[in-house]
């Protein structure tokens, strides 16, 4: 997710055609980027880790919706890089969020 930060607090113009595209141009973007930062750093820290990761997973599956409903697997002719980057971290992130499963507060599954 860092890795798009770029692109989205740039106004980069794939990004800008992206959120165009779902409606959400300018504010979408931002407000996105501004949750992938926010999961990011929380998967960082270790006790946060799960709420990070679970945020990643409703970020990712929000992105993979949009391209299977709206956008298309393939963005600008960038051959599905942006799809396949969504479902490896939607992955990554199930595999964190199952890890850090013990510390999440509600469910209550330490010992």
């Amino acid at each position: 997710m860092l890795q798009t930060l770029f692109f989205k607090f740039t106004a980069h113009p794939d990004s800008v055609y992206i959120f165009t595209q779902l409606g959400l141009e300018p504010w979408g973007r931002i407000g996105i980027g501004v949750m992938e930062l926010v999961a990011s750093i929380l998967i960082l820290i270790s006790r946060t880790a799960w709420l990070g990761a679970g945020l990643s997973v409703g970020l990712m599956t929000g992105a993979i919706f949009s391209h299977l409903t709206r956008l298309g697997l393939v963005v600008n002719n960038d051959g599905g890089t942006l799809f396949m980057l969504a479902v490896v971290t939607l992955i990554c992130s199930l595999v964190a969020l199952f890890i850090h499963k013990s510390d999440i507060p509600f469910l209550n599954l330490k010992p």
